[in-house]
């Protein structure tokens, strides 16, 4: 069932681009789907964006909620889930990406793996609609046409550490891909000057001083951008260079997706600042009071009203 509805279609999408495309080169086929992806994702990122940018405007409120609650779990928990439903926050909302974002990574790995050890699968586990194609009819009468390069520079099919050493283009590739991770992931988390490193935060506790909830996720948070690029690293290295390739790629088009979305939230806070108050302007001049300076009584100006009045 996996490979029916997952393996299948993810990699066929693939081969529907590699035999529509000018030149049917793979690497450049492996770069087009990659954007696809990342752009048929793009509801899923931008919401997942969105609860990342309230979640981090809530870090104040949430250390006054801490602080009221004086430890108590239950309340916090309480207050919390209150705060995220009225600013309209799913805790979990960032799950579905990650694992529609997994489901593809292996569902793609799967389908190399065919290609990789027998290019005759490109063709086999093609939907029957793709194999009459007309390139796939002529690179099924002569297989040796399939090009697996990226511009007959990368073979794809060759890891960075193989059984035939250092692949120098594959290892560029892996190396691109972390450091796109790490930049992909800084740019999320942003640090300030009074943020404490984990190690700090280990050492108060060690001594007995409770440390602050949302101090050690952000100090987590940091350490987890050093530590998922180093963890692409060693997963990419001994893969074949395509997988490497599409994580580079998305990578990539991950941070401008990202640097929109943080732009455009910029842009939204400018013009909210921009704008007059209207309290300010529908305060009508009537309301405006000048306060005497000194202690004299006023003078009447209408001797009528002030008659009316006794009466």
């Amino acid at each position: 069932m996996f490979t029916t509805f997952i393996v299948q279609p993810i990699f066929n999408l693939l081969v529907f681009v590699y035999a529509i495309l000018p030149g049917h080169n793979f690497g450049l086929a492996l770069i087009i789907f990659t954007i696809i992806i990342r752009f048929l994702l793009w509801p899923l990122v931008k919401k997942q964006l969105n609860q990342a940018k309230v979640m981090r405007k809530l870090q104040p409120e949430i250390k006054k909620i801490k602080a009221q609650t004086k430890g108590s779990r239950q309340k916090e928990s309480q207050l919390l889930m209150e705060l995220y439903k009225e600013r309209g926050i799913n805790p979990l909302g960032t799950f579905p990406i990650l694992i529609v974002q997994f489901i593809v990574l292996i569902g793609l790995y799967s389908g190399l793996r065919k290609v990789i050890s027998n290019p005759h699968n490109l063709i086999s586990f093609a939907y029957p609609f793709l194999q009459h194609l007309s390139w796939m009819k002529h690179l099924a009468t002569n297989i040796h046409l399939f090009d697996n390069t990226l511009f007959s520079i990368v073979d794809l099919s060759r890891s960075a550490l193989g059984p035939k050493g250092l692949y120098i283009p594959a290892m560029i590739i892996v190396i691109g891909s972390a450091v796109a991770q790490y930049f992909q992931s800084k740019q999320l988390m942003p640090t300030t000057k009074e943020q404490r490193g984990l190690r700090s935060i280990l050492k108060d506790a060690s001594s007995g001083k409770q440390a602050d909830q949302s101090e050690v996720n952000a100090a987590v948070g940091k350490s987890t951008r050093y530590l998922l690029p180093v963890m692409i690293f060693f997963f990419t290295v001994e893969l074949a260079s395509a997988l490497s390739l599409y994580w580079l790629v998305g990578g990539i088009v991950a941070y401008i997706q990202q640097s929109y979305v943080l732009r455009e939230d910029e842009e939204q806070m400018e013009e909210i600042a921009d704008k007059p108050s209207k309290d300010v302007d529908n305060i009508p001049e009537a309301e405006i009071v000048d306060t005497p300076t000194t202690n004299k009584p006023l003078k009447p100006k209408n001797k009528q009203n002030i008659k009316r009045k006794k009466r």
